[in-house]
């Protein structure tokens, strides 16, 4: 897959691609096609560089007490996953996995800890790349620590909006099991599928299968006004 010919502006090294630096950095690249359900991050495992999503979605994640699965993020075109403990770490302190057929890049550690020293622009856009992962982190926190059940799968709802948008069908554009979801919202399934049949009711949502419609995004905004510290990031 060819930089030069991809679609995903907001990527850091499509953004910088102009830099001589970066064209060379290009031409040493990985391209890996994940099936989904593949894993191409393993926790504990020796970092082997980053990956960049050319074409695709995936969830970072992280085990926890008894082998509990924690959904860090969610990811699509565009963006990093492997960033956690770069340089300063050995082993990946995080999984990942294609929840759809997907493309990646990859690019060696080495490779581009030389391209980072040579090109000042990429490694500031990097920088604030990170500023604002950790701000969305913090957030994170806070949403676990003070909201509710309910608002906390609301606010994963809208959080899966965001980032994947909906279908031609009004459908959100990414299906995730009810586990899935309370990987990422912090709860057990059966709450998620409890707060699920009582938004049916409350005709806030309608499903089908693993497909999910938010009937009006605004009045799902207000179910968390209070906390929109977190929604709106």
């Amino acid at each position: 897959m060819k930089c030069v010919d991809c679609e995903n502006l907001n990527c850091l090294i499509k953004k910088n691609i102009s830099s001589e630096a970066v064209q060379q950095l290009i031409l040493k690249k990985n391209t890996i096609a994940c099936k989904k359900g593949q894993q191409f991050v393993i926790e504990d495992a020796p970092i082997n560089g980053l990956f960049f999503i050319y074409k695709g979605k995936s969830k970072v994640i992280k085990t926890g007490i008894y082998g509990k699965e924690q959904i860090l993020r969610l990811v699509s075109d565009g963006e990093i996953i492997g960033h956690r403990g770069f340089v300063t770490r050995k082993k990946y302190s995080i999984g990942a996995l294609a929840i759809e057929d997907s493309i990646l890049c990859n690019f060696s550690t080495d490779i581009l800890n030389e391209t980072l020293l040579k090109t000042p622009k990429l490694a500031y856009d990097f920088m604030i790349f990170y500023a604002d992962e950790l701000d969305k982190s913090e957030a994170k926190v806070k949403k676990l620590a003070q909201m509710t059940v309910r608002e906390k799968v609301i606010d994963t709802l809208l959080y899966m909006h965001r980032k994947f948008d909906v279908n031609s069908k009004g459908y959100l554009s990414v299906k995730l099991s009810r586990k899935e979801i309370a990987d990422y919202a912090g709860t057990t399934d059966e709450q998620v599928i409890r707060v699920l049949s009582s938004l049916k009711k409350e005709l806030f949502l309608q499903t089908s299968g693993k497909q999910i419609k938010i009937l009006d995004i605004e009045k799902f905004k207000k179910e968390i006004s209070e906390h929109n510290f977190f929604y709106n990031s």
